[in-house]
């Protein structure tokens, strides 16, 4: 059977519809607005706060810095920031925008477990700025505000977070936090001699995963580990030196950071002299964890720290020059009737390799009154620049015996670099002599001044004559078929004498090398045993 459907009754029923659709919703706007003249809403319901970790939501133990996400939900508002706090380290809320933040938590003790709280707060507030919010029995203080003229207190215009409602159950995580201790190595500059003075500086690095500035204390210690001295956890570098040679147990100044005016109040105990030796470090941070020991050196060397012998060091700048240190230990050996058998040391420049060289070199000097400082055409003039007149300005006194070579390379130097460590106004010559003759005489510049006179045993490379300053008084003069001129002299306070030519290729006439060491060193300096 077919049932027919009139056309008029379709768009009957169409009408139909579409007027009680109309009428549906006049009648639900005039009860909307209804309740709104009669203040009747809907109340305003309070967000929802969740916590996670960012990459791994895993709570397991955390180091002490870590980065802690948050973020709210409110089914009928906006969520405009958050109240957060850490339960037993801090009793005030604190106002944040922003759904995350990166913390460093304080370590007491080894393992620690902190309770993190924080609150989402949506867009319901009256509209007003209030100078008090509380909310669930708390109170979060002012509501926040943005400063635009720092005056620390809200002035009108300024714009404000809207407090509406907090969330009366914070969202809250425990976090055990895993306390790791510090870690310490031997930067790449602390590599010890096999043999040096007792004077030696050291550097390390420090860090630790909870913040470096977690390391409270650096710990070092001499040879004997029941006797750790604390240095700040700061310091990174220290100069050790001996303080008083003659003591019968000896102890080492440390100067933090190897600076002069900044030695530790404690001394370090433990040094044995003429003896091989080790330091040992370790930090401490702020929870008690103590780093692995470190040690230098390493148990697959040694370290021999000497015991200066007397007040005068030679050092040895002469380049392949086994001959030549035999000369020189012979002569020292005779200088006034053997007076200074086993009282002077020998400082190897080219093999003896410090580290820190430029704080080293210059502490291992102040061991000694006097210097005798010989080379070939090759000096190193870097070190005599550093070292020469601060060595004078501590009270020493400094003999020179070497030439300057002019060609280009490592020891290649211009008149300023010799006008740093030597009283001269001027070369005299333009040019270097490439080879001064065997019996070459050089003269004292004064006859009666008691210098003895030197000729040439061999053929010496690169000499030169000078013109000497007017705090400086010639001492020999050059006489030769190639180069005449000055080529010696002392500066008027007596500290430092110097010869432009090795002494070991001098000795032409036998003896009176000898004779010019004694007068420059016993006479000249002052040199007592």
């Amino acid at each position: 059977m077919q049932i027919f459907v009139s056309p008029y009754f379709l768009e009957s029923m169409k009408k139909s519809i579409l007027y009680n659709l109309v009428f549906a919703l006049i009648v639900f706007g005039f009860i909307s607005c209804s309740e709104s003249l009669t203040d009747n809403q809907i109340p305003n319901s309070a967000p929802d706060t969740f916590i996670f970790l960012f990459p791994d939501n895993d709570i397991s133990q955390q180091p002490s810095r870590l980065q802690v996400h948050w973020w709210g939900d409110d089914p009928d508002g906006l969520i405009v920031g958050f109240y957060f706090k850490w339960d037993g380290l801090d009793d005030h809320w604190t106002f944040t925008s922003k759904n995350d933040s990166l913390f460093s938590l304080p370590i007491g003790t080894a393992d620690t477990t902190f309770s993190f709280l924080v609150s989402a707060a949506d867009n319901g507030g009256n509209g007003i700025y209030d100078n008090s919010v509380m909310q669930n029995g708390i109170d979060y203080g002012p509501e926040p505000f943005i400063d635009m003229n720092d005056n620390g207190v809200y002035d009108n215009g300024e714009q404000f977070y809207d407090i509406g409602l907090i969330d009366l159950t914070p969202a809250e995580r425990l976090f055990p936090i895993k306390n790791s201790p510090p870690i310490v190595e031997w930067n790449e500059a602390s590599s010890l001699p096999l043999v040096s003075f007792p004077v030696i500086t050291v550097g390390w690095n420090a860090t630790d995963t909870d913040g470096d500035e977690s390391i409270t204390e650096i710990e070092i210690a001499l040879n004997d580990t029941s006797n750790f001295v604390a240095l700040g956890g700061s310091t990174r570098l220290v100069t050790l030196r001996i303080q008083d040679l003659a003591a019968a147990s000896p102890q080492m100044e440390i100067l933090l950071n190897a600076d002069e005016n900044n030695i530790n109040p404690e001394l370090l105990g433990g040094l044995k002299l003429d003896d091989n030796n080790r330091i040992i470090l370790r930090a401490k941070d702020i929870s008690g964890g103590v780093s692995k020991q470190i040690v230098l050196p390493d148990t697959s060397r040694d370290w021999f720290v000497k015991k200066p012998r007397g007040k005068l060091l030679i050092i040895d700048d002469y380049e392949g020059g086994a001959e030549a240190a035999n000369f020189y230990i012979t002569s020292f050996n005779s200088l006034n009737g053997g007076a200074l058998v086993d009282k002077y040391d020998v400082f190897d420049l080219e093999n003896n390799l410090l580290p820190y060289p430029n704080i080293s070199f210059l502490e291992t000097l102040k061991l000694f009154d006097y210097i005798y400082w010989y080379s070939d055409a090759s000096p190193n003039l870097t070190f005599a620049n550093l070292v020469t007149q601060k060595f004078i300005n501590n009270g020493g006194k400094i003999f020179f015996s070497m030439t300057f070579e002019e060609t280009s390379g490592d020891f290649a130097f211009d008149l300023a670099t010799l006008q740093n460590f030597l009283p001269i106004d001027s070369l005299g010559q333009d040019q270097a002599v490439p080879f001064l003759l065997r019996g070459a005489s050089i003269l004292p510049s004064n006859s009666g001044s008691g210098y003895p006179q030197l000729e040439t045993t061999s053929t010496v490379g690169f000499v030169r004559t000078f013109v000497p300053s007017v705090t400086a008084v010639e001492v020999y003069d050059l006489a030769s078929q190639q180069i005449n001129g000055n080529i010696s002299f002392i500066d008027n306070s007596k500290s430092l004498f110097f010869i432009g030519i090795p002494l070991n290729n001098s000795d032409g006439i036998s003896g009176n090398v000898l004779k010019l060491l004694e007068k420059v060193l016993f006479e000249e300096f002052g040199l007592n045993l």
